[in-house]
C-alpha cells in the first residue's frame, strides 16, 4: 500500500512559492475545486498500464489537486470491481471490458462508469517453449530466417488438434471474462480458424464447442503457470509476456497492437453513486491522470524514469530490464529477435486518454459474438450502453480545466467529436470496424454468434 495521508513538503513548498507563480506572465490560474473528498483509495493489478497512477501520485499531480491518495495493489480483476462496488475502494485501474460487463449483467451486475482511459495497446500471446517449437515449422520466414510477423493462428491450429488428437486439451489463460484479453486472444485464435469456445447463461466456462480451453489466471501468476504446465499459453499485459523471455518458460508470439492496432486497454473506474455524491473529486482525479499520461509521453527519458519506478515492490516489482522492454519501445519475441515496437505502451498520443463509445461498443461486439450477451440487440442498445458507462463529458469537463490552467495544449483533446472514431480497418485480419454499425460488423465474422442465434445447451440456435 502506498499513501501519503498528510501535507507534504512538495505541497509546502508550493504555497510558499505561490506568491512568485501567481506573478508569472502567461500563466493561467484557475479557482480550485471544491472537493467533496480528499482522502482517496485507489485499486491496481501489478501490471505495468497502473503507471499513470503511479506517476500521479510521485510526481504530485494528486496533490496539485488537493488529494491525498492511497494506491493499494489489488489480489485479482474480481477483487478489483468487487471492492469498488463495496466502496473499500473509491476508484481504481479495471479492465476496460469490466465496466461494461457490470453494467450488462456478465458476471456482476453493477452500475460502474469510466471517464478516462488509462492507455492504448500492451498486450501478447505468450506460449511455452514447447509449443513454438511445434509451430515453428508452420510460420512463414523472410529472407533472413526470421519469422514474419505478425504470427497467425494458422501456425498454432496444428499444433492443437495434435494435442486433442493425444487426448490432451489445449490450455490458455486470460486475465478475466472480460478483458481485452480474452476478446484479443478469441479473436487471434478464430481467424486461424480454432474456435475458442461459446458462453451461455447456464455455462459461464466459455468453453462450449471450444477447440481451446480458456480459463482465468491472475496476471503476475502467468509464467509460473505456463512453466508448470497448466497452460501451454495465455494472453496478457506486461511486463508478464517478457518476464516469460527472462525466466526461458515462454515466448510472446504476437502483440495486441498486431491484432488490433491502437486498441483501448484499462480504464479508471468508478460506481455512478460515487462519481455523482463526488463530482469534482472525480473531475480532481481524471485532471491529475490526464497530466500523468501527458507526461509518460513526452519524451524517452520520463518512459525509462517510469520504468525504473514501477519496478519497485509497491507498485509492479518486475526487474526493471524486464519493464523497461516494452516502456521503451521494443519487444523480444525471441530471444535476440528484439523489434522496435514504439507503439506498445501509448499513454497520451492519440487522444489514448479519451473515453471513446465506439472503443466501448466494440468490446460489446465481442461480449455478443461469444455468447456473453445472449439476446441480439438493435444497434441503438450498443450505443446508448456505451453512453451509459463511458463519459466523455466528464473527460472534457477535467481537459477544460487543464487547458485553462495552461497545462494542456488545445490540440491534445479531440473537443469536437461525438464520442465515434472513424471505421477503421488496422486489424491483423483487414476487417473494417464501424462503431456505429455494430451488428453488421457482429454478422461478418466466421466463427461467433450473428443474428438472432444464441447458445442453448451445447448447441447455437437460431440465425
Amino acid at each position: 500500500m502506498i499513501s501519503k495521508p498528510g501535507v507534504s513538503r512538495r505541497a509546502v513548498l508550493k504555497v510558499l512559492a505561490a506568491g512568485s507563480i501567481a506573478a508569472s506572465a502567461g500563466v493561467a490560474h484557475a479557482k480550485p475545486l471544491k472537493l467533496e473528498k480528499e482522502q482517496i483509495k485507489i485499486g491496481f493489478i501489478k501490471l505495468t498500464d497502473m503507471v499513470p497512477l503511479a506517476v500521479a501520485y510521485e510526481k504530485g499531480f494528486f496533490e496539485d489537486e488537493g488529494l491525498y491518495v492511497t494506491l493499494e495493489p489489488q489480489a485479482n480483476w474480481k477483487v478489483v470491481l468487487d471492492r469498488v462496488i463495496t466502496g473499500e475502494l473509491d476508484a481504481s485501474h479495471m479492465l476496460a471490458g469490466q465496466p461494461l460487463g457490470a453494467s450488462v449483467g456478465i458476471g456482476t451486475k453493477a452500475d460502474i462508469i469510466t471517464a478516462f482511459s488509462m492507455d492504448l495497446n500492451g498486450n501478447a500471446v505468450t506460449v511455452s517453449n514447447a509449443v513454438w517449437q511445434q509451430m515453428l515449422p508452420n510460420v512463414p520466414k523472410d529472407a533472413q530466417g526470421k519469422p514474419v510477423r505478425p504470427v497467425k493462428a494458422n501456425a498454432l491450429k496444428p499444433v492443437i488438434e495434435q494435442s486433442r488428437a493425444a487426448g490432451k486439451p489445449f490450455r490458455m489463460g486470460v486475465v478475466f471474462p472480460v478483458s481485452t484479453h480474452n476478446y484479443e486472444l478469441r479473436y487471434w485464435l478464430a481467424l486461424g480458424g480454432v474456435h475458442p469456445g461459446f458462453y451461455s447463461p447456464s455455462d459461464v466456462t466459455g468453453q462450449i464447442k471450444a477447440d481451446v480451453l480458456i480459463s482465468v489466471t491472475p496476471p503476475p501468476q502467468m509464467p509460473a503457470t505456463l512453466e508448470a504446465g497448466t497452460i501451454n499459453g495465455y494472453c496478457v499485459g506486461e511486463p508478464w509476456n517478457q518476464q516469460a523471455i527472462f525466466k526461458k518458460v515462454g515466448l510472446p508470439v504476437v502483440t495486441d497492437y498486431e491484432i488490433w492496432k491502437n486498441n483501448p486497454e484499462k480504464v479508471l473506474g468508478v460506481t455512478r453513486a460515487w462519481a455523482e455524491k463526488n463530482p469534482n473529486t472525480h473531475l480532481a482525479m481524471v485532471k491529475a491522470l490526464i497530466r500523468a499520461a501527458q507526461w509518460l509521453d513526452a519524451s524517452p527519458a520520463n518512459r525509462k524514469e517510469a520504468a525504473a519506478l514501477i519496478s519497485q515492490s509497491q507498485y509492479v516489482g518486475a526487474d526493471v530490464r524486464v519493464i523497461s522492454n516494452s516502456m521503451t519501445g521494443t519487444f523480444e519475441y525471441v530471444p535476440g529477435e528484439k523489434r522496435a515496437v514504439p507503439d506498445f505502451n501509448v499513454f497520451y498520443r492519440y487522444f489514448a486518454t479519451f473515453p471513446y463509445y465506439s472503443d466501448a461498443i466494440w468490446y460489446l461486439t465481442q461480449m455478443r459474438r461469444w455468447g456473453q450477451i445472449p439476446e441480439a440487440h438493435p444497434d441503438s442498445w450498443y450505443a446508448e450502453t456505451a453512453k451509459k458507462v463511458y463519459r466523455p463529458d466528464i473527460y472534457l469537463q477535467a481537459a477544460k480545466l487543464l487547458l485553462d490552467e495552461g497545462k494542456i495544449r488545445r490540440e491534445d483533446i479531440p473537443w469536437g467529436t461525438d464520442g465515434f472514431k472513424a471505421p477503421t480497418k488496422e486489424f491483423i485480419d483487414g476487417m473494417e470496424y464501424d462503431g456505429r454499425k455494430p451488428n453488421a460488423y457482429i454478422d461478418a465474422f466466421g466463427i461467433g454468434l450473428k443474428g438472432q442465434q444464441k447458445v442453448e445447451g451445447a448447441n447455437v440456435t437460431g440465425r
